[in-house]
């Protein structure tokens, strides 16, 4: 029964359940090396990602109205980066857009979504490169070859992705070794509905459930935004650590601590839970 007042899973709508993925994900705690509800970086703050979730919405809602995928994302990040600290939710709104896509027309399983990043086009794939003119992501050097398609060129890279024809999809496919985002585009989004599933198994505030799947996926993976900020190796220290922490041999909350301060971030990692939030949220997780 819902209170008066109150509003059914049923009732709240494709882009409501992306948001407030985006909002759910960040009040999880603890979360070693990423902003949550108790920890900050100095220049990274809750308030941030709590203002970039709000102006990502006409984006979601495009996404959700069927609109273009690329157009959609674009959107959504241009609306995410009105706030002081610029980037907070890229990652996730590249997870969060053809996920949204799948679930308005019922396609919201790895089949579904495997099909709609498929159906993406070279016009997707230009929206993409201009959205990185909104904000700065920290992206690896391109590998030898395809420097004139180095996202950082952002509108520039434009001609170059046309003259070779390439689809978003093809985009994410080139860098998904490299990145955990885009592997997951071209999985059907395996991590993604895996951690939906761990949220719709877990028991308790789906905000530490989160923080609980935070966990879990980090001591699987290298998180690919260690990688690219710091190096493999941290990367794997990291992937260690969490492992300890499920083990009972770290606390969560120490190193979620020592991380801040190290200004490790483990942000793919966060964007992998968002994804997982919403899955979950779309199949009846209770809020």
């Amino acid at each position: 029964m819902v209170p008066t007042g109150g509003v059914s899973v049923s009732e709240r709508s494709v882009a409501q359940n992306a948001q407030l993925a985006l909002l759910l994900e960040v009040s999880g705690t603890p979360k070693p090396g990423n902003v949550d509800r108790e920890r900050e970086h100095d220049d990274l703050r809750f308030e941030h990602f709590m203002a970039g979730a709000v102006g990502a919405r006409p984006g979601l809602d495009r996404a959700a109205a069927g609109d273009p995928l690329g157009p959609a994302f674009e959107t959504a990040v241009e609306g995410m980066a009105g706030q002081s600290a610029g980037n907070t939710q890229f990652g996730a709104l590249l997870i969060l857009t053809p996920l949204a896509a799948a679930a308005s027309d019922g396609r919201l399983s790895p089949s579904g979504v495997d099909a709609v990043v498929r159906e993406t086009t070279v016009d997707d794939a230009a929206a993409f490169y201009r959205s990185f003119e909104h904000v700065d992501v920290a992206v690896d050097d391109p590998p030898d070859g395809l420097e004139p398609l180095d996202v950082r060129r952002g509108s520039d890279a434009i001609p170059e992705l046309r003259s070779r024809g390439l689809t978003l999809f093809d985009v994410m496919e080139s860098s998904a070794d490299v990145d955990g985002v885009a592997a997951e585009w071209v999985s059907g989004f395996e991590r993604v509905f895996e951690a939906s599933e761990m949220l719709l198994d877990g028991s308790g505030p789906v905000a530490d459930r989160a923080s609980d799947v935070f966990i879990a996926l980090l001591a699987d993976e290298p998180d690919t935004f260690v990688v690219t900020r710091q190096n493999r190796e941290t990367a794997e220290e990291v992937q260690r650590r969490a492992q300890a922490v499920l083990d009972g041999e770290e606390d969560a909350t120490a190193l979620a601590a020592e991380f801040v301060e190290r200004d490790i971030n483990p942000g793919t990692t966060a964007d992998l839970v968002v994804g997982g939030l919403f899955v979950a949220l779309e199949r009846g997780l209770e809020v």
